[in-house]
C-alpha cells in the first residue's frame, strides 16, 4: 500500500517548508473535492479514487498539528499555513516541547489518577527557578568532597544533573533507568560522580516536584512519553483531534517526537515531515536526528535536489570541506571569499566594523543584507561592533541577545527601589546603586528612535554627577531601614540645580508614600510596587525602546512566576517566611545573572528591522535566515568545531541508536568533524554573494588561534590585513 505521508529531504533553503505547505494545501483541496462529491452524489465514488481514505474530515472536525523546531519558526510557519488556507482550517502550531507541555496540563486529571498525585493545578518551573529549588533540595548532599570529585562549582553541577533528567526524558528513557545508562556509558571513569548517586538525586527531585504540582521541561516530557502516550483514553482524544501532522525540520526534534508521530500514523493520520541532513542544530542539546530519520520508512520520500541558486553553496562547499578535512591540500578559494587578518582581536573588531560601515555607506550592500556570525560573542565584541556601527548611523540587531536582566540599568534601579521601600533589605543597597536609581528614575523625555543605545535614548533631570553628590550626602545606609534625606542635608544643595532638585523631591515623596502604604499593607505584593514604579517613572506616557520594554516585561514575568512558586511552596510545606526574605532571594537570583531578557513575544511587532544581524553560529542557524554578505568572526577559533553551543553532559549516552554506549575521544573527534561540515554547508547555503573570514592571530586572552577554519583563511585569494579601503575595493 502506498503511503500518503510524505518525507521531504533537502538542504538549507532548498524549499522544504514551501513544499510542506504545498502538501497541506493539496490535502485541503482533496478534502474540498471529496466534500463536494459527497454532498452531490453520495454513492458515486469509485474505489481507489484519487480522493483517498486518508483524510476523513467529513465525519468529525479534527485539526492539523503543525510543529516547528523553535518558537520563531513556529510563528512563521503557522502564519504561512493560515494565509495559504485563508484561515478556514483549524491549525495548531507548536514546538514539540510546547505541545508536550500543553497536553500534560490539559490532561492533568488523567495523570493525577494514574500517578496518585495530589489534586492541584500544575505550575511550570522556569529553568532558573528549577535550578534554585534543586540546589536547596540537594545542598545537604552536595558537600565539598562531591564538588571536588565533580570538578565544577555547585551551580554548574546542579545544572548538569538537571540536564541529565531532561536528556533522558527527550530520549524516552524513564528516570529510573538513568543510573543504568550512565553506568554503561561512563564505564570506569573515576572523574565523575556515581551514576546511582545522580539517579537518586533526580528521583528525589522529580518526586518532590510532583508532590507540589511543579513541572520542569524534563518532567513534562517524561510524563508525556511515559504515561500520557500509553494511556488509551488519551490516545482516543489525540487521534480524534488530529488527522494530519506537519513537522518542519524534524532533525532538531527529540526522540519522543517520533513516538507521537508513529501513534498518529498508526491511527490513520497523514503526515508531512521535512528533514535537513545538514541541519541538526540542536544535536547535543536533546535532538536525535538519526532516530527521527527512521520515520522516513513509513513515508513516501521526496528529495529536493540541489542548493538554492542564489547561494554560494554549490561553488564553495566542496572546496571548503576538503580544505578543512585535509589541511595539506593546496587549494585556493575564489575571490568571493576574502579575509580580514590582524594581530590582535581588538584590531580585528575595529577593522571588521569599518569594512561593513564603508560597504554600506558606499551603497554596495544594505544593512539588512549583512550578517556577522561568530562561534561565541563576548560582551567586548558585541559592544565594540555595535558602538562603531551605530556611530556611523548603521543599526545592529543582535539575534536573541540574552544578556542577564541585571545588566540593564533600569532593572538595577527598580531593585534598588525595592530595597528602599521594604524593610530588612538595607544590605542589598549602596551609594552607587542609589545614584544610578536617581538617574534612571528622573528621565524627562523620549529622544528619537534611531539611537540603539538604551541609555542614550532619554535625557534625565538628574545627571550622574549630581546623582553622585546627592547619594554622597543624602543617602543614609542602614541594615534594616536605609533612607534618603531631603536635598537640604547637603550644605551646597544649591549646586544641584532646580531641575535636579525638583526631580529628587518627587522621587523622595513617592518613596515615602510607598513606605507608608507598605506599613499599612496596602501594597499587595512587590510585583505591584514594581508596576507602580514603571508606570510613574519609566512609562509615563512615552514609547519605551524595545530593548528596555523587553527587559521590563521579563522582570514582571519573572517576579510574578517567582511569587507564584513561593506561594505554592508555603501552602504545601507550611513554611513561614517573612516577605523581605523572599525579596532578598529574588534580588540575589537576579544578581547571579541567571535570568535573561527574553519575554514573549521575543521580537518586535511589525516588519523586519533594516539592521546588520549579529549572531552566534547556533543563533543564526536556528533562525533560518540568509544574507548577501557574511562576516565569519574569529575564523581561527577552535569553537567553530563546537557549533557555537556547548554539548550537554551525557548527551551522547541518550541517543537512541547508541543508548548507553561509551563516548570515546575518537567519537568526539568524528562528531566535531561532521558538525563542522554541517556548519559550513549550512552557512554557505545562507549567503549569496560574499564571505569574509575575520581572523586575528591572538584571541582575547592572548593565546594563538589555530582553529579548524585556519586553512580557509590561508587559502583566500584576496588577503588584506592593513588597508580597510582595499577590503572594499581591491582594485583601488
Amino acid at each position: 500500500m502506498v503511503s500518503h505521508s510524505v518525507w521531504i529531504v533537502g538542504t538549507s533553503r532548498s524549499g522544504k517548508t514551501a513544499r510542506l505547505v504545498e502538501q497541506f494545501c493539496h490535502w485541503v483541496k482533496l478534502e474540498n473535492q471529496y466534500n463536494e462529491s459527497f454532498y452531490t452524489k453520495k454513492s458515486g465514488r469509485k474505489k481507489g479514487s484519487h480522493v483517498s481514505e486518508f483524510l476523513y474530515l467529513k465525519q468529525t472536525e479534527p485539526g492539523v498539528l503543525v510543529l516547528a523546531a523553535n518558537d520563531d519558526n513556529r510563528r512563521e510557519l503557522g502564519d504561512i499555513i493560515v494565509t495559504s488556507t485563508f484561515g478556514k482550517y483549524p491549525v495548531r502550531a507548536k514546538t514539540p516541547l510546547g505541545f508536550f507541555q500543553d497536553e500534560v496540563i490539559l490532561f492533568w486529571p488523567l495523570l493525577i489518577n494514574s500517578l496518585n498525585l495530589k489534586a492541584q493545578f500544575p505550575v511550570r518551573l522556569r529553568p532558573e527557578t528549577e535550578q534554585e529549588l534543586a540546589t536547596k533540595l540537594w545542598r545537604p548532599q552536595l558537600d565539598e568532597e562531591i564538588l571536588r570529585i565533580a570538578g565544577v562549582n555547585e551551580s554548574r553541577l546542579v545544572r548538569r544533573i538537571l540536564d541529565l533528567l531532561q536528556l533522558a526524558a527527550y530520549s524516552g528513557t524513564p528516570c529510573e533507568d538513568i543510573a543504568q545508562i550512565l553506568a554503561r556509558g561512563l564505564g570506569e571513569n573515576t572523574t565523575t560522580l556515581e551514576p546511582e548517586f545522580l539517579a537518586c538525586l533526580l528521583l528525589d527531585w522529580r518526586n518532590w516536584c510532583l508532590e507540589r504540582g511543579l513541572l520542569t521541561y524534563g518532567i513534562i516530557t517524561e510524563l508525556y512519553s511515559q504515561y500520557l502516550l500509553s494511556d488509551r483514553n488519551y490516545q482516543q482524544h489525540l487521534t480524534k483531534r488530529y488527522q494530519a501532522v506537519l513537522a518542519d525540520d524534524v532533525d532538531d526534534y527529540p526522540s519522543v517526537a517520533r513516538l507521537l508521530f508513529e501513534l498518529l500514523l498508526d491511527r490513520g493520520a497523514v503526515g508531512a515531515f521535512s528533514y535537513n541532513p545538514d541541519g541538526a542544530v540542536r544535536l547535543g542539546l536533546g535532538a536525535d536526528p538519526n532516530y527521527l530519520e527512521g520515520l522516513a520508512e513509513r513515508c513516501r520520500v521526496e528529495i529536493l535536489t540541489g542548493p538554492p541558486p542564489e547561494s554560494l553553496s554549490e561553488q564553495l562547499t566542496k572546496q571548503m570541506v576538503e580544505l578543512v578535512t585535509e589541511p595539506m591540500v593546496l587549494l585556493s578559494l575564489p575571490e568571493i571569499v576574502r579575509s580580514i587578518q590582524t594581530t590582535s582581536r581588538a584590531q580585528l573588531l575595529r577593522q571588521t566594523a569599518e569594512v561593513i560601515a564603508n560597504a554600506i555607506q558606499s551603497q554596495q550592500v544594505e544593512p539588512e543584507e549583512v550578517a556577522i556570525i561568530a562561534p561565541g560573542l563576548d560582551a567586548i565584541a558585541r559592544y565594540t561592533l555595535v558602538e562603531i556601527l551605530v556611530k556611523q548611523n548603521i543599526p545592529v540587531e543582535s539575534l536573541n541577545d540574552q544578556r542577564p536582566l541585571i545588566s540593564s540599568p533600569i532593572i538595577r534601579a527598580l531593585l534598588t527601589m525595592l530595597a528602599l521601600v521594604y524593610p530588612g533589605l538595607g544590605r542589598l543597597v549602596d551609594r552607587d546603586a542609589v545614584a544610578e536609581m536617581l538617574v534612571v528614575l528622573s528621565r524627562k523625555q523620549q529622544l528619537p528612535e534611531n539611537s540603539t543605545d538604551a541609555m542614550n535614548r532619554v535625557s534625565t533631570n538628574i545627571d550622574p554627577v549630581r546623582a553622585g553628590l546627592i547619594a554622597d550626602y543624602c543617602f543614609v545606609p542602614h541594615p534594616d531601614r536605609p533612607n534618603l534625606l531631603p536635598v537640604s542635608a547637603f550644605e551646597r544643595w544649591d549646586r544641584i540645580g532646580y531641575a535636579a532638585t525638583t526631580a529628587y523631591n518627587e522621587i523622595l515623596q513617592w518613596l515615602e508614600q510607598q513606605r507608608s502604604q507598605q506599613e499599612l499593607r496596602l501594597i499587595p505584593s512587590p510585583i505591584s510596587l514594581l508596576d507602580r514604579a514603571i508606570q510613574r517613572f519609566l512609562w509615563n506616557g512615552s514609547n519605551l525602546p524595545y530593548e528596555q520594554l523587553a527587559a521590563l516585561r521579563e522582570l514582571l514575568e519573572t517576579a510574578q512566576h517567582y511569587w507564584e512558586i513561593d506561594t505554592r511552596l508555603r501552602q504545601i510545606d507550611l513554611v513561614e517566611t517573612t516577605p523581605h526574605t523572599t525579596i532578598i532571594e529574588f534580588i540575589q537570583l537576579l544578581r547571579r545573572g541567571t535570568i535573561t531578557a527574553n519575554p514573549y513575544p521575543v521580537r518586535p511587532i511589525g516588519g523586519a528591522r533594516k539592521a546588520v544581524t549579529l549572531a552566534t553560529i547556533f543563533q543564526y542557524r536556528s533562525s533560518r535566515r540568509s544574507h548577501r554578505w557574511h562576516f565569519w568572526l574569529d575564523a581561527g577559533s577552535p569553537l567553530w568545531a563546537k557549533g557555537g553551543a556547548a554539548t550537554l553532559f551525557g548527551a551522547p549516552f541518550f541517543l537512541r541508536d547508541r543508548l548507553g554506549e561509551p563516548w570515546t575521544a575518537e567519537d568526539e573527534k568524528l562528531a566535531e568533524e561532521k558538525r563542522l561540515q554541517r556548519i559550513l554547508t549550512d552557512l554557505l547555503s545562507r549567503v549569496s554573494e560574499r564571505v569574509y573570514l575575520c581572523h586575528s592571530d591572538l584571541a582575547v586572552n592572548g593565546q594563538e588561534q589555530i582553529g579548524p577554519l585556519l586553512p580557509l583563511v590561508n587559502a583566500c585569494v584576496t588577503v588584506i590585513s592593513e588597508s580597510t579601503e582595499k577590503l572594499i575595493n581591491p582594485a583601488s
